[in-house]
C-alpha cells in the first residue's frame, strides 16, 4: 500500500482566490494527501464540511488520516469527479460554496514504482489513477492500432514523433507484450532521432503522458467537471484549477469564460521561483478560478 503525503502546490495562492470563510462548505475533488483541504479547514472551522473525491483509494485513506485531525466535518468518496453532482446528492448537498481540482498526478503516486506512472524506474506499465479499475497502459498498448496508437501520442502528448514510436511499438508487439516501462522506455528512445534525445526533455515524457490521459479518460473527466461548476456553486461560490499541461489549461480557460461566471485574474497565476525550488512539481502548475455571479 502506498503512503501517500501531498506538498500543496500553490497553496497561498489557491487560498487567496478561494478566500474561504467560516462556514463554508468546500468540495475537494481531488483531495490526494488532504493537502490543500488540511489547510482550508483550519479556515472554515467546525461550521464548516469538506467533501472530496478521489479516484485514488489509497488517497481517500490518507486524507482520512489528515482531516480527522482538524476536527472539521468532512465525507470522502472514491470515485471520478465527474460523477460531482451525484456525489454531492449523496451527502445531502445541491451546492458548494468553494471547489478545487488539483490536476497533476501526485509525487507520491510518480514516486510509487509499482503504479507505472514513470520512466525513471522499471515497473508493471499500469498507469491507472484508481488500480481497482479500468484498462491498464500494457492492455491499452496491446489492443490499439498502430493508427490509434499514433492519434493518442500526438493528441494528447503532443510528440512529434509520434509516427515512429507508434510503429515501434508495434514492431515489439509482434515478438512479445509490452508489459513494464522500461520496455517501452527503450522502445520510444530508439524510435527518435539521435538529436531529439539530447534535449532537455526526457524522450519518454509525452509518450507516457499521452497514455496516462488515455488510460484515466483525463480530458473527458476534465470537460465533464467543468460543465457541472456553474450548477454546484453557489451564488458568490468560487472555484479554482490547477492544470499541468496546455491541454487541461485550454479547456479551464475556455470554460471560466462561459456565462453566469466571472474571472478572479484575467491570466493564469504560476508558481513563484522560491516554491519550484522546494516543490519541482510546481513549475508547470497555472491556476484559474472564477466566481458565480448569477
Amino acid at each position: 500500500m502506498t503512503t501517500l503525503s501531498h506538498t500543496p502546490v500553490m497553496l497561498d495562492e489557491v487560498l487567496s482566490l478561494l478566500d474561504p470563510e467560516p462556514g463554508m462548505t468546500y468540495v475537494d475533488v481531488t483531495i490526494g494527501g488532504g493537502g490543500h483541504a488540511v489547510e482550508v479547514a483550519e479556515r472554515i472551522g467546525r461550521r464548516g464540511r469538506i467533501i472530496g473525491i478521489d479516484r485514488d483509494p489509497w488517497a481517500i485513506e490518507a486524507a482520512a488520516r489528515r482531516l480527522t485531525e482538524t476536527n472539521v466535518p468532512f465525507a470522502l468518496h472514491h470515485g471520478r469527479f465527474s460523477d460531482l453532482e451525484r456525489l454531492l446528492i449523496a451527502d445531502g448537498v445541491s451546492q458548494v460554496d468553494l471547489l478545487l481540482a488539483d490536476l497533476g498526478v501526485s509525487s507520491a503516486q510518480m514516486d510509487d514504482e509499482s503504479r507505472g506512472f514513470s520512466y525513471a524506474a522499471d515497473a508493471e506499465l499500469d498507469m491507472r489513477m484508481d488500480p481497482t479499475d479500468g484498462e491498464t497502459a500494457a492492455q491499452l498498448i496491446a489492443r490499439l492500432s498502430e493508427r490509434e496508437l499514433e492519434d493518442i501520442i500526438v493528441t494528447y502528448g503532443e510528440e512529434r514523433y509520434a509516427r515512429r514510436i507508434a510503429r515501434e511499438i508495434v514492431r515489439a508487439r509482434r515478438v512479445g507484450r509490452v508489459t513494464t516501462t522500461a520496455e517501452l522506455t527503450s522502445i520510444i528512445v530508439r524510435s527518435m532521432p539521435a538529436e531529439a534525445r539530447r534535449g532537455s526533455m526526457h524522450p519518454a515524457r509525452r509518450t507516457f503522458q499521452a497514455l496516462r490521459i488515455a488510460v484515466n479518460q483525463e480530458l473527458a473527466e476534465l470537460e465533464g467537471l467543468l460543465s457541472t461548476i456553474p450548477n454546484v456553486l453557489t451564488l458568490g461560490g468560487r472555484a479554482a484549477v490547477l492544470a499541468f499541461h496546455s491541454l487541461e489549461d485550454r479547456r479551464v480557460k475556455q470554460a471560466f469564460m462561459g456565462p453566469g461566471l466571472r474571472r478572479l485574474s484575467t491570466k493564469p497565476l504560476r508558481a513563484t521561483e522560491e516554491e519550484i525550488g522546494r516543490n519541482r512539481r510546481a513549475r508547470s502548475a497555472k491556476l484559474r478560478a472564477v466566481e458565480r455571479v448569477h
